[in-house]
């Protein structure tokens, strides 16, 4: 199947959802993909639409006024044939053509079957936000450890609490929600352990004065911690999980520190090892807690989203928390035209953010294809106005949210890095003590670190960290953004070699 239009929108998020929005408003053909069975992306995830009204999600989500207002534009556009909307299309690579760019998916909506579209636009925008960041420690393989994304993905999209007893940890606001959604389906939120100071925000002033709404969201947050009691433990880090032996379930609310896990193969998680932290990360010593529970998630920090810019060749800025994202100017266009990019694969800044830069970028494309629609010049300055304020507010939040220097004294030689493929710490440490590895691309040759099913997604920033702690993270360019069957491979290899198909009058 083949679709074309004036712009292709990757990913429908917040960002890429005001983008398409934008454009369409401003006249042009849209064709929208993403890989979720709802709008939304991940911060506005949705269970799919059969599901949404037997699973109420609503109390989850803030900014649902604005969601529902870009939905209500799209769909008011998408009944007059200007937008085509594809949910549950993954998009595999994207290429460069003389006219513009061609997109690669796979439409996944009647799964186990594969069906292969291949859409053609002069602009091709990239929304595709930004995936967790984890750093690994003793006993984050066990059944129970979760992403904090995934913890709040899972409540979001179907309504599931992953466990009775969780503690969260990590660095950054993003543990606030998770807690507060948690707490607000009855699990038992036994801590939060933050590795950052508060005190770092007292450096930053002007973001924070500037960003007025984010002080109320943290208050909000603050308060339904405070009423499902949930301490907040700063300059505290989760340091270790450990498992129950095999069919010897602990006691559900266990006091610490007794009963040792017992020996044998591991189960679910049953108790987390929390520390606090000196000034670069080290656990001091004394101040070890061992916790009764059942689920921990930890976060620290997203990366940007890069499979589909990479090889397009789309520069790559420093954004400030230890990762590169895509460089662009102040029209969101990246270092190759007709490529645009919004949202958290610019850097991480939260939704408001991601929503202005999407209207921006779609601004940009109405300007380069001369699209009569174009919003009035003061619409246009007060949001990018907004861009760069929430983009002060993401810096600084960097800066007062680090990953701790020292997290790798945390490791033991033993402790898988690479889930995968089984790589552990004392693998990769190897590798770079013989000069042998200069940063994770070498240590994925020696060690198969990153080779896996996710791709380096969940072990390359830490592999990163082991080996090149200075330089920031940027994944590995792959033509192949997403798994994808060899049967449907091969259908767009000869949909791609045959040029005298019409691949409009494909009855598929």
């Amino acid at each position: 199947m083949s679709e074309s239009g004036d712009l292709v929108v990757v990913g429908a998020g917040p960002a890429g959802l005001a983008a398409a929005a934008t454009a369409l408003d401003g006249g042009l053909r849209v064709v929208l993909v993403d890989s979720g069975a709802a709008l939304g992306g991940q911060f506005w995830r949705h269970p799919p639409p059969p599901a949404q009204e037997a699973v109420p999600t609503a109390d989850l989500h803030h900014g649902l006024g604005a969601y529902r207002e870009l939905c209500a534009t799209l769909a008011a556009h998408e009944r007059t044939g200007r937008l085509t909307l594809l949910l549950n299309h993954h998009v595999w690579t994207t290429a460069r053509v003389d006219d513009g760019f061609t997109v690669h998916a796979v439409d996944r909506s009647r799964a186990p079957e594969e069906r292969t579209v291949v859409l053609h636009a002069p602009a091709l925008l990239v929304a595709t936000g930004a995936y967790d960041r984890q750093l690994p420690f003793p006993g984050w393989d066990l059944p129970g450890a979760l992403t904090a994304g995934g913890l709040q993905a899972l409540l979001k999209g179907g309504g599931v609490v992953a466990g009775r007893r969780v503690v969260l940890g990590g660095t950054g606001p993003f543990l606030l929600p998770v807690a507060a959604a948690l707490a607000a389906r009855g699990a038992e939120v036994v801590a939060v352990c933050e590795a950052a100071a508060p005190s770092a925000w007292l450096r930053h002033p002007a973001a924070l004065l500037r960003n007025p709404a984010k002080w109320a969201e943290a208050a909000r947050y603050a308060g339904t911690l405070a009423r499902h009691r949930i301490p907040v433990r700063t300059r505290t880090a989760i340091i270790g999980a450990e498992g129950e032996a095999e069919g010897q379930a602990e006691a559900e609310g266990q006091a610490d520190g007794q009963a040792g896990v017992g020996g044998g193969a591991e189960g679910r998680v049953a108790f987390v090892r929390t520390a606090s932290l000196d000034a670069d990360g080290n656990p001091l010593p004394g101040t070890e807690r061992r916790i009764a529970a059942d689920t921990v998630g930890v976060g620290w920090g997203f990366v940007p989203q890069l499979d589909l810019l990479l090889p397009l060749g789309c520069g790559l800025a420093d954004a400030g928390d230890g990762t590169m994202a895509a460089a662009v100017d102040d029209g969101q266009r990246t270092t190759v035209p007709g490529l645009y990019t919004a949202g958290e694969t610019c850097g991480v800044g939260g939704a408001a953010l991601a929503v202005s830069e999407g209207r921006v970028a779609a601004v940009s494309v109405l300007t380069d294809l001369c699209a009569p629609g174009l919003p009035n010049a003061r619409r246009l300055a007060a949001e990018r106005r907004a861009v760069a304020r929430h983009r002060a507010f993401a810096r600084a939040m960097a800066r007062a949210h680090p990953l701790p220097p020292a997290w790798p004294a945390w490791l033991t030689d033993d402790t898988p890095v690479c889930r995968c493929e089984e790589v552990t710490a004392g693998a990769v440490r190897s590798a770079r003590a013989d000069d042998a590895a200069a940063d994770h691309r070498q240590v994925k040759q020696l060690t198969r670190a990153g080779m896996g099913w996710c791709q380096g997604r969940m072990c390359g920033p830490a592999v990163h960290c082991l080996v090149a702690r200075d330089q920031p993270y940027a994944p590995a360019e792959r033509l192949i953004a997403t798994p994808i069957t060899l049967g449907a491979l091969a259908d767009a290899g000869e949909s791609a070699s045959d040029p005298s198909a019409d691949p409009a009058s494909d009855p598929t």
